[in-house]
């Protein structure tokens, strides 16, 4: 039976991967930003798990205004990584797993949830941007030690999905991954934020009380969190930090009994840049290495 090992909530801001891409992690000024990354690769090196389901935006880079799915699921074997106006990033193709995803597909819609499916699109740096930061290796080795089952968020286009919606999508997924008759191993990433604004008469806003009461919550409280309106988040982290929900969905697939192992939080410029490890219980067959804070 397939099971979820663990979680990890992860900002997607592009400057994360360009900084990886120009080996920018001596820089003084990105130094803080790597090391806040290393327990969560140590972690996943360690776990090594089968398959990352990983819940992103895409921004208007696969997906248009004309046509911006709530929820979609990627099914192939393979995603390449989008070009976004510089080039595509010198990362190795995405590997997916059809087996699960297929299975996932069928699981949601019978679980009530009218979900896209997708095969063989770019996927943006919602995606790729933190991938190369939890996965460091796999530019060198030339492959990525895991498959990829992306699914696609709207926090673009109204109507939004609720906080609330999105924790339930999360739920639906962990009962579709336990379901799965194969032996895998399942590590859950919600992506985005935390805190920013990029447009508008708040532009440059961040909040960083908000960020540290959203990153206490999204462990010991998702409920409060699922209960606030769209327009809280806003207001409190932003209106594109209210992409957070991402988060939600992540939080949704965990088990109640899930402990956050390690969190870092890193504001160099106008995105506030975090990431937050949890860890099944089921999954704690030994200590963690040192420098993951328990």
């Amino acid at each position: 039976m397939a099971r979820v090992i663990g979680g990890i909530g992860t900002s997607h801001v592009p400057t994360i991967g360009l900084a990886f891409d120009r080996k920018k992690q001596d820089d003084p000024d990105w130094t803080p930003l790597f090391k806040g990354y290393e327990p969560v690769a140590r972690w996943l090196a360690d776990k090594k798990p089968d398959v990352l389901v990983f819940f992103y935006n895409d921004h208007a880079t696969t997906f248009f205004f004309d046509h911006y799915p709530t929820f979609a699921l990627g099914v192939s074997a393979q995603f390449p990584t989008a070009d976004e106006g510089m080039g595509e990033r010198p990362v190795p193709p995405i590997k997916g797993h059809p087996g699960l995803a297929r299975h996932m597909a069928h699981s949601l819609v019978n679980d009530e949830f009218d979900i896209s499916v997708f095969q063989e699109l770019p996927i943006d740096h919602g995606c790729n941007s933190p991938l190369t930061m939890l996965w460091p290796d796999a530019v060198a080795a030339g492959q990525w030690p895991g498959a990829l089952v992306p699914i696609e968020v709207n926090v673009l286009q109204h109507p939004v999905p609720t906080p609330l919606r999105c924790y339930k999508l999360g739920q639906a997924v962990r009962r579709a991954v336990e379901s799965y008759p194969g032996d895998l191993k399942v590590v859950v990433v919600g992506t985005g934020g935390l805190s920013h604004q990029m447009n508008g008469e708040r532009a440059g806003f961040n909040n960083t009380e908000w960020d540290m009461q959203f990153l206490d919550l999204i462990e010991r409280d998702p409920c409060t969190l699922t209960a606030m309106r769209l327009a809280d988040y806003a207001r409190l982290g932003g209106t594109e930090g209210a992409e957070v929900i991402m988060w939600l969905a992540m939080r949704g697939a965990l088990s109640d009994g899930v402990k956050k192992i390690h969190q870092s939080y890193y504001l160099p410029m106008t995105t506030a840049m975090a990431v937050a490890l949890f860890e099944e219980p089921a999954a704690a067959t030994r200590p963690a290495k040192q420098g993951v804070a328990a």
